[in-house]
């Protein structure tokens, strides 16, 4: 323990970037009161990476995207205060009531359109857009949803993206905090995340169709050569439910069946995590997932988590409008904001744009997991040549985003410490009984000096979070 006004230090390798805010670091550069205790247990970081990984590779805790096959985790975990904590639990549980409203009122009665808020032509210009669910009424619209957020260097969160097509990374987050817990010489709080689980039960019962009170659930994906295949056979484990792949399924007199072990299962939800995320494509016509959920999910007759269509709230055009969302749905000022976004389909909206590209980043707005993103400050000659050419030819598929400095955090790197930016993952269930939020979630971190990328699938790792009890 560090005597009495000794001051503590991240190591000689750390020095905070001007002008970004740093989780562990204050301004004065001294270590912020509840990372002390973390600090002080970082004497040899090389050996408590060595550790994590020999852990996470006993316990097979795979994640095919990383360079060596195992989760990419970084022993370090990221700390929030109590305070912090219950400001983003009240921000995240508001926004996602907004866009859980949005999605039910694009397919039914459309009043967000007759209000003005936003042209109903740029919703249903989304590559995520159903016309096929138009009227159902299936038992939920979003079960499940990922927030990315950021702080920003004026120390608050703002929102980055929604992911509420297929947020994954959950599982992960129980096996990070697993490992830590075996690892760290510091307790982690005194949570069970494994009771996320549970939460996912409770949200998949709740999602089923009108009139099935016990729904038989799948967790359909792409079978073992997935990247998250662990993740896949974790949670399906832990709900008691078959993990299938779209060559298991069929239609039955309407209803979706699955061949598990040799015989037919009756599938009232399906619980999708496969690489396409589309249920009808550019060209009009079904996907193999469209052909396998969308019929039935239109006839309320299965249940998709989350369901067909709502990936229009994600969309990353839509996101600019979401503070406006809360206001419109809730009556409330929204808690925790957007960044802004330029719409590039929009004349003018892409002329200021092009004025100012260094300071924002490109995203196509239909996709997910970092595709197609371009930070054109950091970009070469031809990234930004074939990124102008895909915006002439199509620009209304593209959103500029204001580029935030991401914050900070102690990584491990080569045996020491340095900072390394990071984003924040929280997940929230929506149930019959309000939005329950995972306390804490996953951090992501970008593993090069500089980078800003800390998707998994492109490099980045992640940290596990921890949420002080009480």
């Amino acid at each position: 323990m560090a005597e009495r006004g000794e001051r503590l230090s991240v190591g000689p390798h750390y020095t905070s970037p001007p002008g970004v805010y740093d989780e562990a670091v204050d301004g004065d550069g001294a270590i912020r009161e509840h990372y002390a205790e973390i600090v002080e247990a970082l004497a040899e970081p090389e050996s408590l990476a060595r550790a994590v990984s020999d852990d996470l590779r006993r316990r097979g805790v795979t994640f095919g995207a990383a360079p060596d096959g195992l989760l990419a985790l970084d022993p370090v975990p990221r700390v929030l205060t109590s305070a912090e904590w219950t400001e983003l639990q009240a921000g995240i549980g508001q926004r996602l009531r907004a866009l859980d409203s949005f999605v039910a009122d694009v397919y039914s009665d459309g009043r967000v359109f007759e209000a003005g808020i936003l042209p109903r032509e740029a919703v249903e210009a989304s590559p995520h857009f159903e016309p096929a669910m138009r009227g159902a009424r299936p038992g939920r619209w979003v079960s499940i949803a990922g927030l990315d957020l950021a702080r920003c260097p004026d120390g608050r969160f703002r929102v980055i993206e929604d992911q509420l097509r297929m947020p994954a990374g959950f599982a992960y987050t129980v096996a990070a905090r697993e490992t830590l817990s075996e690892v760290l010489p510091v307790a982690p709080p005194d949570v069970d995340l494994s009771s996320m689980f549970d939460e996912l039960a409770l949200a998949v019962r709740h999602a089923g169709p009108p009139g099935v009170d016990e729904p038989r659930a799948v967790v359909l994906c792409e079978g073992p050569s997935d990247a998250a295949w662990w993740e896949h056979e974790r949670i399906g484990q832990e709900l008691g439910v078959p993990v299938v792949t779209l060559a298991d399924l069929e239609h039955r007199d309407g209803a979706l069946v699955a061949r598990v072990d040799g015989r037919a299962r009756g599938v009232d939800v399906v619980y999708h995590r496969t690489d396409e995320a589309r249920f009808t494509g550019a060209d009009g016509r079904l996907t193999a997932l469209g052909e396998a959920l969308l019929q039935p999910c239109a006839a309320d007759r299965l249940a998709c988590v989350n369901a067909p269509g709502s990936g229009v709230a994600d969309d990353k055009l839509v996101h600019s409008y979401v503070d406006e969302m809360v206001r419109f749905y809730l009556g409330e000022e929204p808690l925790l904001p957007s960044l802004p976004s330029y719409d590039l389909g929009d004349e003018d909206a892409r002329a200021e744009a092009l004025e100012r590209l260094d300071e924002l980043v490109l995203k196509p707005r239909g996709e997910m997991g970092g595709t197609g993103v371009l930070l054109w400050r950091d970009a070469d000659e031809g990234e930004r040549e074939r990124a102008m050419a895909e915006i002439e030819a199509d620009p209304g598929a593209w959103v500029a985003q204001e580029l935030v400095e991401l914050s900070v955090h102690p990584t491990v790197c080569d045996g020491h410490l340095e900072p390394r930016h990071i984003d924040l993952r929280p997940y929230a269930f929506l149930t019959d009984d309000g939005v329950r939020i995972l306390p804490g979630g996953f951090s992501r971190v970008a593993l090069e000096r500089g980078s800003m990328v800390v998707n998994s699938g492109r490099g980045g790792g992640v940290k596990d979070t921890w949420v002080p009890v009480g």
